[in-house]
């Protein structure tokens, strides 16, 4: 006679489905903060869809990488990282599968410079394109919008590296520092006793369409990964959830630049892919707007 099984019995034994892992970049802490927006939508996109997935498990890596290190790490199929963020390029778009969905709603194309305060004048007397190309930019080697500057006709002076750019501006290598609307607030505050000839210019915006994407890797995970993802960033552009992460991590910075009063110039990104989706007017804050 067979064994008798009971009702439920099945269920009782059953194991519960094992979380997907995801490990994101572990940045260095200078920058590790301007990430936290970041890992906030990304954490609320994988929660927003664990009804459908399942459960996941979202932690940084072990060791704080720098932007090449996490590019390398993506690229190998067994790196220490699922997924990382970051303003787009032709290039990132070839070697990665982005995520087509700009997580801070194109707000690293909202320019606000940074200049000596000796040529304050001169840069509250700009009017266009036209007079911004008088003056050098200044830009990290590699960066995603040194083409778009450079398209612009503003002649640009690339750097070796970061911090170093700070010292170029001020031994007068070039003009101005061109910085997303929510960095640089808190690079002029790190930096106004160190380099006190440095000023926050108050009159101009610079704008282009720039897209930050999460990128995964072009594989069955990365593709399943990134399915989930998206899934989870258009559920929150429903439900508002999205919106609201920007208020709260976003707008108070944006506020205090007072961007409504600025004078923005327009400028166009000739790499931007054909499948940018600018028709979508609910993935962007409109330029010298601080609240989507």
């Amino acid at each position: 006679m067979g064994a008798l099984v009971l009702p439920g019995a099945a269920a009782l034994t059953a194991q519960p489905p094992t979380p997907l892992r995801v490990v994101y970049p572990r940045r260095l802490p200078v920058i590790d903060t301007f990430f936290e927006y970041d890992w906030a939508v990304l954490r609320t996109a994988l929660a927003r869809t664990v009804s459908r997935y399942g459960p996941f498990e979202l932690k940084p890596s072990a060791e704080a990488m720098s932007s090449r290190r996490v590019t390398l790490e993506l690229a190998m199929p067994k790196g220490v990282i699922d997924i990382f963020v970051r303003a787009t390029s032709p290039d990132l778009e070839k070697q990665f599968q982005p995520i087509r969905i700009p997580v801070d709603k194109g707000l690293i194309g909202m320019r606000v410079l940074l200049v000596r305060k000796e040529d304050l004048p001169r840069f509250a007397a700009v009017r266009t394109l036209q007079d911004l190309r008088k003056f050098r930019v200044g830009q990290g080697k590699g960066w995603a919008d040194n083409d778009i500057l450079a398209a612009a006709g503003i002649p640009v002076v690339e750097g070796t590296y970061y911090e170093g750019l700070f010292a170029m501006l001020s031994a007068r290598r070039f003009d101005f520092f061109s910085r997303s609307a929510d960095e640089v607030m808190r690079e002029y505050e790190e930096r106004r006793v160190s380099v006190p000839e440095m000023a926050l210019e108050s009159t101009l915006l610079l704008h282009y369409p720039l897209p930050r994407y999460f990128f995964v890797r072009r594989d069955a995970a990365g593709d399943k990964l990134g399915q989930r993802v998206k899934a989870g960033l258009e559920m929150m552009i429903q439900d508002g959830s999205l919106n609201a992460l920007f208020r709260q991590h976003k707008s108070p910075l944006l506020e205090k630049l007072a961007l409504h009063k600025r004078r923005v110039i327009e400028l166009s990104n000739p790499s931007l892919s054909p499948d940018t989706p600018l028709q979508r007017s609910e993935l962007w804050l409109p330029p010298g707007s601080t609240r989507p």
